[in-house]
């Protein structure tokens, strides 16, 4: 099956793609560009697809953002924000990724020589069925006939014109310059017989955002080197997928905890617009607020402005809707979700231990074996991985590994924790990335020779490792890292089993 990608966007001389044949780019302001994406799809097995990707030449000139493609700075992410990086930290997983904190160079005497990027699909529409609620409040505001306070007057005249599901122009621009930033901080690592292998899940935003990344990889380095798309897991729920949350049919929900806070924090939100907005036709619920205030980020990232949605809300309304989402993240597949939570993250950490030991994949769980067992597919003498996946499957692997858990917190449905490690504008926003780096370290003076450690880092935050002696670096050796990964080197620990046996 060959299929031409055809949907993309053109800003200040270069070309993104955002998805197959979406009309809904077409209406963009159009500059110069020159870049296409073809990508050939040959059935490799029931369960994987091979992707080639290729693209012509182009040249970046910045439209009305800062774009350094050739030699992008360490914040580059940052670079390309349209708003202050504090107004996003209450927008939760739908905030545009930023540098949480300054990319930390390796200590002295250690070399990188192994990268694992994971990085989350760029800024999106929300989905069908979030439009779907999104909706239903837009019009009992719409309904008013009066409004009594000015940051409602513009509903007047308010149109929802969002798509769904795909990426929006800034979120393709996201990835892209990811991929440049890679270049510039690993680029050391590649050469003519080394460079990135590269894998997507298969949901049409996340391929899109993996061959944006290639694109920028490849643009950083004066097409020197042009990574592709090789694999592209299939998301059905039957298929083995490392890169997305569908592979445990009994997986509980979050439901429960979400609504409960809702209930809670956004109530009083409902009866304040309920009394702003007057004659409307019946008024706004709890969960109708939770459903506006996502409309702020999505409309934001959409049209790269703040949207006016931003201005009916208060900071701690946003407080309020950040923690309903923390409380989704952490008992939908984090620690707090016994039925398909961190286990769903269990088959990408024997891949991870694989990849850094140079040994074969041992997993029982949700790898693929036709692709593990394959070096076309699953090779092991990369410097450089790249995998391409979503929000819930990242924090489940977050928790299988252990991470974001220092203070073991269990969160509460009754109260913000303002010093959470569960803040998901920091560890799952649009275009998340966990990087884990392998170092090779210069043994003490003496001794010769080198050991090797690794480090992770989670949009440049490092991680303290504890759990496997992590120092004041944030290098843990890798020995001692790999067995700290007892539970996912033991399949779950009997997790897995509960996503089939009731």
């Amino acid at each position: 099956m060959v299929s031409l990608i055809s949907g993309r966007f053109e800003r200040g001389g270069y070309t993104i793609l955002t998805r197959p044949e979406n009309a809904i780019f077409n209406r963009l302001n159009r500059q110069r560009g020159v870049c296409v994406w073809i990508i050939i799809m040959t059935a490799l097995s029931s369960f994987i697809t091979l992707v080639v990707f290729v693209h012509a030449s182009a040249t970046v000139r910045g439209s009305g953002l800062l774009v350094r493609p050739h030699s992008p700075s360490e914040g580059a992410l940052g670079n390309i924000l349209f708003a202050p990086i504090p107004i996003f930290e209450g927008w939760a997983q739908y905030s545009p990724a930023y540098p949480v904190n300054r990319y930390r160079e390796t200590p002295q005497g250690c070399d990188i020589t192994q990268v694992n990027i994971l990085e989350r699909h760029g800024a999106r529409f929300p989905t069908s069925s979030a439009s779907t609620r999104i909706l239903s409040g837009v019009n009992k505001l719409k309904s008013a006939t009066s409004f009594a306070h000015p940051s409602l007057q513009f509903l007047v005249d308010f149109t929802y014109d969002l798509g769904a599901d795909v990426l929006v122009p800034f979120g393709a621009l996201q990835s892209y310059t990811a991929g440049q930033l890679a270049f510039t901080r690993y680029g050391h690592l590649v050469d003519g017989n080394d460079f990135p292998f590269v894998r997507a899940s298969g949901s049409e935003r996340v391929i899109a955002s993996a061959t944006n990344w290639t694109a920028g990889f490849s643009f950083a380095s004066q097409r020197r080197f042009n990574p592709l798309l090789s694999v592209v897991m299939s998301e059905d729920p039957t298929a083995n997928n490392t890169l997305d949350d569908s592979g445990c049919p009994l997986a509980g929900d979050s439901d429960e905890h979400v609504d409960a806070w809702v209930n809670i924090y956004a109530t009083p939100i409902a009866d304040r617009l309920n009394s702003q907005a007057l004659g409307m036709s019946s008024n706004l619920t709890a969960t109708d607020v939770h459903n506006l205030i996502s409309l702020c980020p999505f409309e934001s990232v959409a049209k790269e402005k703040l949207s006016q949605f931003c201005g009916i809300f208060e900071p701690q309304d946003f407080a309020g809707f950040e923690w309903g989402n923390n409380l989704d993240k952490y008992y939908g597949t984090g620690y707090g979700q016994p039925v398909g939570g961190r286990v769903q993250g269990v088959g990408y950490v024997n891949e991870l231990l694989a990849r850094l030991t140079n040994s074969p994949v041992r997993d029982n769980t949700q790898t693929n074996r036709t692709l593990t067992s394959n070096p076309a597919t699953f090779p092991l003498n990369r410097s450089i991985y790249a995998d391409f996946s979503h929000d819930n499957q990242m924090i489940a692997i977050y928790a299988a590994i252990g991470l974001l858990n220092e203070r073991h917190e269990v969160l509460s449905t009754m109260q913000i924790d303002p010093k959470t490690e569960w803040d998901s504008s920091d560890v799952v926003p649009f275009a998340s990335e966990m990087v884990v780096e392998r170092l090779a370290c210069a043994k003490a003076p003496g001794q010769g020779g080198k050991e090797e450690f690794i480090r992770i880092l989670i949009n440049n935050k490092l991680q303290p490792l504890s759990f496997c002696g992590g120092d004041k670096n944030g290098l843990c050796e890798l020995s001692r890292f790999v067995e700290s990964q007892s539970y996912a080197r033991n399949n779950g620990e009997g997790d897995f089993e509960k996503c089939f046996q009731p």
